[in-house]
């Protein structure tokens, strides 16, 4: 069975703790102290293998583990660094927090490693606190804890055009005349219980890449029969294309299959019914002569909703270059990015949900404003600032947290230096 759903756990290391230890040496008999600093603790880390192509080995596998960092010991030695955990996935995973749902990472595109907890920071040695009223300190940091994650994997496959329709109207068939892929093709239902990706090149024309999406039933938005293992294969694609039975050879009505996938797309996502829709009239060449012309019945139902119908015969390729030059050219007008998932959790911001304290303050002689506190201290240790995201991330924090509300009490004003432990940096609305 093709896997492309796997819930599993994942931890980052904990950070090593900071070591209390002192100077002793023969000829030093009050040395100072010398803690060393803990190691940091290991990063969960997914990266993209292009030789993946299932979720198969999440099935097995469900447990992810960064290293601990090693504790700081005497004479200034310091812990080592955990090593990270770096779990592959094939391209196109969706990374989810399981409870919520919400989207953590896309692996698609460009966007081909992703940090998705980072690992505690090593405490400090108590060398860090001596100072000249303190010179014998006996205290040290511990090390920050690690985090842990259930994690939601969907691979949702990378595609321009997705090719949506009931079972046994021919989608296997066209997919195989238009493009490389070799999908199996019977004359039965749900013959086909995998996506089939192919390419297509066409001459004077850009080429695309089309999905096969097994076949609907009715229901399948509320997961009946395999139908939610298969619509998310229809998120990515930037246009649809549906294909029906114009023959009836099953006693289908085509006009009405087109109204009951309509209505299992909606249901899942919305959005999926705004993009562009072509439909695909197959089987036109077992229509039975002297009767009504089913064609010009789905067109005269669906054009006017600004569904263009193309007759086809996906068997002897009647009518088939001619719906594929008309979907390059409405690809053509679209973005040639790939859908990408907009990232909806943060798991960095989970650390901040408590009431841990902090202070806002002025340091006169310093001519500097001051922001201190244990939930400041896990802040700056887990958020990665010279990245983009982890800086939004950043604003984000002093904004909901009250602390530019509280410098804005104190007075301060624009190009005033704000300081964060080792952090400064200039204020500016």
């Amino acid at each position: 069975m093709f896997a492309d759903r796997a819930k599993i756990y994942v931890r980052s290391g904990k950070g090593g703790d900071g070591h209390v230890s002192f100077r002793r040496e023969k000829y030093v008999p009050n040395g100072g102290p010398d803690g060393g600093d803990g190691g940091r603790g290991g990063d969960v880390v997914f990266t993209v293998d292009e030789g993946l192509n299932t979720l198969t080995d999440f099935r097995h596998i469900r447990n992810y583990k960064a290293q601990d960092g090693e504790n700081g010991s005497k004479r200034n030695c310091r812990g080592k660094d955990g090593q990270d955990i770096v779990i592959k996935v094939p391209v196109g995973t969706v990374i989810k927090e399981a409870e919520s749902g919400k989207v953590i990472a896309d692996m698609s595109d460009s966007h081909k490693r992703q940090i998705i907890l980072q690992g505690g920071r090593g405490g400090n040695g108590n060398q860090h606190y001596a100072t000249s009223t303190m010179q014998a300190p006996k205290y040290a940091q511990p090390g920050q804890p690690a985090k842990e994650l259930e994690l939601l994997l969907e691979l949702k496959v990378i595609a321009d055009v997705g090719l949506a329709g009931f079972p046994n109207v021919g989608k296997s068939t066209f997919l195989s005349r238009v493009t490389n892929a070799r999908p199996k093709i019977a004359n039965y239902h749900f013959t086909t219980l995998n996506p089939n990706l192919g390419v297509v090149d066409l001459p004077d024309a850009k080429g695309f890449v089309i999905a096969d999406i097994p076949g609907l039933i009715e229901g399948a938005s509320q997961g009946i029969g395999l139908g939610h293992e298969f619509l998310r294969h229809l998120e990515r694609t930037k246009l649809i294309i549906h294909i029906v039975d114009a023959a009836s050879t099953e006693g289908r009505d085509p006009v009405a299959d087109i109204y009951a996938i309509q209505k299992e797309l909606e249901a899942y996502n919305a959005a999926l019914v705004m993009r562009p829709q072509i439909i695909a009239a197959n089987k036109i060449d077992a229509i039975v002569p002297d009767r009504e012309d089913p064609v010009e019945k789905i067109r005269a139902e669906f054009e006017p909703k600004g569904m263009p119908v193309f007759p086809i015969s996906a068997i002897s390729g009647q009518g088939v270059q001619e719906l594929l030059y008309h979907v390059s050219k409405v690809l053509g007008t679209m973005d040639d990015q790939p859908v990408v998932f907009a990232q909806e959790y943060f798991p960095e911001s989970e650390l901040f949900t408590d009431n841990e304290p902090f202070t806002v303050s002025y340091d006169e002689k310093a001519r500097e404003y001051v922001v201190e506190g244990p939930r400041i201290e896990k802040m700056l240790g887990y958020t990665n600032l010279e990245s983009e995201k982890g800086f939004v991330f950043f604003q984000n924090f002093l904004r909901d947290t009250g602390i530019l509300e509280q410098l804005e009490a104190l007075g301060i004003q624009e190009g005033d230096t704000v300081r964060m432990y080792g952090l400064s940096f200039d204020y500016y609305k």
